[in-house]
C-alpha cells in the first residue's frame, strides 16, 4: 500500500509539479512582499511523542497499532493550524491507541473495553476532516484516547442492481469504493475534494457535499440505510425508499460526527454510470452578474450537474485562468438521454445575465468521457491537487486557509460583505480573498472563500484561531450557517452553540446519554462534554 505523509495531506509519492510549484512561490512572493523561504518537512524522528497512557487486553492486541508514526499520523487533521503544528513538530493530543477492527465485532469490542476503561475513543475514516473532529483533545479527564481507525472494514458487501444500492463498508475510501462499483456500472458520484482520502463512513457522519451542485448535494440524499455500533448496542436502520414513520433514525446518525457512534457500513443509493455530458464555461464581467445567472439556474428547474461560479481571484488562485474575468463552469450528465436541450437552455440564462459562451465552445457528447471543456478539465485537476499544493505554501511560510458556509440569496450580499470586513479586521498587510459558490439551491447557495497572507511567525495557530472566529462569527451573525460541508468538530463548536436551538441541543445531549452513557465517543463534538 502506498505511505501516507503522517504530517500532512495525501501520500507521501504525490509530488507537486515543478511548473505549479514555481508559479506558486513567484505569485506568492509578489503578493506578499518578497521571496519565501521553504521549511523542513517533519521526519518522525523528529518528534517528541509522550508515552501510551493506557494498553488494551490480550484479547484486543492483535487490533492495536503502536508505533510512533501510527500515532502521529492519527494525532490531527489536515486544517492550515493542523498543518502549521506539524511542519514545527508539535503533536500535543497523540492517540495512546491506535485501533484498527477487522470485523463489526471488533468495534463492539473495542467500544465495549473504551467505555469500561474510561477510554476516549475518535472514530477516524481518512483522517482528511479540517474541523478539528479527528483531533483526540479531550482533557485531562479520561484515562487514555483510541484513535479507531476503520481503514480494514473497506469492502463492497453487496450490489442491488434492481434497486440501485450497495451495501458498503464504511471505511471504504472514495477510489476503492467506486473501483469496486465499476463492474455493476453503477457509481455513487459522490467526489469531495477530499475523495482520494476520505472514506463513506466520514462522508455520512459529517454531512459532506460531494460532486452534485443542485438536487443530491449532499451525502443525506444517497443514505438508504445504516448499521451503527453505539456503546450501549447496535442500531441497525431499515431499507427503505422513503417513509414518514416518525423521525428517521438515519437522520440521527448522519452528521453526528462520531458522537453517538460508528457507522459500520451503509446501504447507499447509487446511479448508472453518465454517458452522455454538456458543458461550457461562460465568462462574466462580474461576479454579481455570475450570481444573478447562478440563481436564475437554480430556479430553472433544469439542475444543472455542476454550477460552480468563481470570482476573478479565485479563478487566479485556483489556476483556472487569469482573472479577467469571474467564470461560471457548467456541466450536465445522464445515463439515459442526450443534454443539449439542457445545455442551450442553461447557456440561455446565463447570457440573459450578462454571460458569454462562443457556440462553439459548448460541448455536446453522447460519449463515454465525451463532451469535456478545457476550462474545467483544468480546474478540475488543479482542485483535486490543491491540498498537495497548500502543504508546499504553508511549508513556505503562508497562511492559507478556507471557510465554507450557505445562505438564502436575499442575505448573500450582506454575508459577502460582513466576511470581507471581518478579514480587513484580522488581517493585516498583503493578503488574497477569493470566493467560489460551490453548490446552488433555489433558496440559496454555497459561498465558499480562501485567504492566503504570510503566516505568523511565530504563533500560526494564535493567528489561525483570531482569523477563524472573526470570519465564522461574521458568517453566523449575517445569517449564514457555520458549516455547509465541512463538519462542526471541535473548531465551530463556538459558532454551533451560537446556531443550533437550545432545546434542540438538550435534546441532542439527552440522546447522547441514552446512547454512550460514559461519554467516550468523540468528546467535545456537537455535544459539550459532561466532565
Amino acid at each position: 500500500m502506498r505511505r501516507r505523509r503522517f504530517w500532512g495531506w495525501g501520500y507521501e509519492d504525490h509530488v507537486v509539479s515543478p511548473e505549479s510549484l514555481a508559479f506558486a512561490d513567484a505569485s506568492l512572493a509578489a503578493l506578499l512582499g518578497g521571496p519565501l523561504s521553504r521549511a523542513t518537512p517533519p521526519e518522525v524522528g523528529d518528534v517528541a511523542l509522550r508515552s501510551p497512557r493506557v494498553d488494551v487486553p490480550e484479547s484486543l492486541a492483535r487490533l492495536i497499532g503502536r508505533s510512533a508514526e501510527d500515532r502521529l499520523s492519527h494525532a490531527m487533521g489536515k486544517s492550515f493550524r493542523d498543518i502549521a503544528r506539524a511542519v514545527r513538530r508539535e503533536f500535543p493530543h497523540p492517540p495512546d491507541l491506535v485501533a484498527r477492527p477487522e470485523t463489526e465485532a471488533d468495534v463492539v469490542d473495542l467500544l465495549d473495553y473504551a467505555s469500561r476503561a474510561d477510554i476516549a475513543v475518535i472514530p477516524y475514516g481518512g483522517g482528511s476532516s479540517v474541523a478539528g473532529g479527528v483531533e483526540p483533545e479531550v482533557g485531562d479527564t479520561y484515562r487514555g484516547t483510541m484513535s479507531l481507525d476503520l481503514e480494514k472494514l473497506r469492502r463492497v458487501l453487496e450490489v442491488d442492481p434492481i434497486s440501485q444500492a450497495a451495501r458498503i463498508e464504511a471505511g471504504a475510501l472514495g477510489p476503492d469504493l467506486e473501483a469496486q462499483l465499476r463492474p455493476s456500472g453503477l457509481t455513487l458520484r459522490h467526489f469531495p475534494q477530499s475523495f482520494e482520502m476520505s472514506s463513506l463512513g466520514g462522508w455520512i457522519a459529517t454531512r459532506a457535499a460531494g460532486h452534485f451542485a443542485t438536487l443530491a448535494t449532499h451525502i443525506d440524499e444517497r443514505v438508504e440505510s445504516l448499521r451503527v455500533v453505539t456503546p450501549r448496542g447496535v442500531v441497525a436502520t431499515r431499507r427503505l425508499p422513503g417513509s414518514g414513520a416518525g423521525p428517521s433514525p438515519d437522520r440521527l446518525f448522519i452528521g453526528s460526527e462520531g458522537s453517538l457512534g460508528i457507522i459500520t457500513e451503509a446501504w447507499v443509493r447509487l446511479v448508472p454510470r453518465p454517458v452522455h455530458r454538456a458543458s461550457a464555461t461562460v465568462r462574466f464581467d462580474s461576479f454579481a452578474a455570475g450570481l444573478d445567472a447562478l440563481r436564475m439556474l437554480s430556479q430553472s428547474d433544469l439542475y444543472p450537474t455542476n454550477c460552480r461560479l468563481l470570482d476573478p481571484t479565485e479563478v487566479i488562485v485556483s489556476g483556472a485562468g487569469s482573472g479577467e474575468n469571474a467564470l461560471l463552469l457548467l456541466a450536465f450528465e445522464s445515463a439515459d438521454h442526450a443534454l443539449g436541450p439542457w445545455i442551450t437552455r442553461a447557456v440561455e440564462c446565463a447570457r440573459q445575465a450578462g454571460g458569454r459562451v462562443p457556440d462553439e465552445k459548448i460541448r455536446i457528447s453522447s460519449e463515454q468521457g465525451g463532451a469535456r471543456d478545457e476550462t474545467a478539465d483544468g480546474y478540475k485537476t488543479a482542485f483535486l491537487n490543491a491540498p498537495y499544493l497548500r502543504d508546499e505554501i504553508i511549508l513556505r511560510g503562508v497562511f492559507v486557509e478556507t471557510y465554507e458556509t450557505a445562505t438564502t440569496w436575499n442575505r448573500l450580499s450582506s454575508l459577502d460583505a460582513a466576511v470581507r470586513d471581518a478579514v480587513a479586521r484580522c488581517v493585516s498587510g498583503p493578503h488574497v480573498l477569493g470566493c467560489r459558490v460551490t453548490h446552488a439551491y433555489a433558496d440559496g447557495c454555497a459561498p465558499y472563500y480562501t485567504l492566503l497572507c504570510r503566516a505568523h511567525p511565530t504563533d500560526p495557530e494564535g493567528q489561525w484561531r483570531e482569523v477563524k472566529a472573526a470570519i465564522t462569527d461574521a458568517i453566523i451573525g449575517a445569517g449564514g450557517t457555520s458549516t455547509h460541508h465541512h463538519a462542526i468538530g471541535r473548531d465551530v463548536m463556538p459558532q454551533y452553540v451560537r446556531e443550533a436551538p437550545d432545546l434542540f441541543r438538550e435534546a441532542l445531549a439527552s440522546v447522547k446519554r441514552t446512547l454512550d452513557p460514559r461519554s467516550v465517543m468523540n468528546p467535545g463534538v456537537l455535544v459539550a462534554p459532561p466532565r
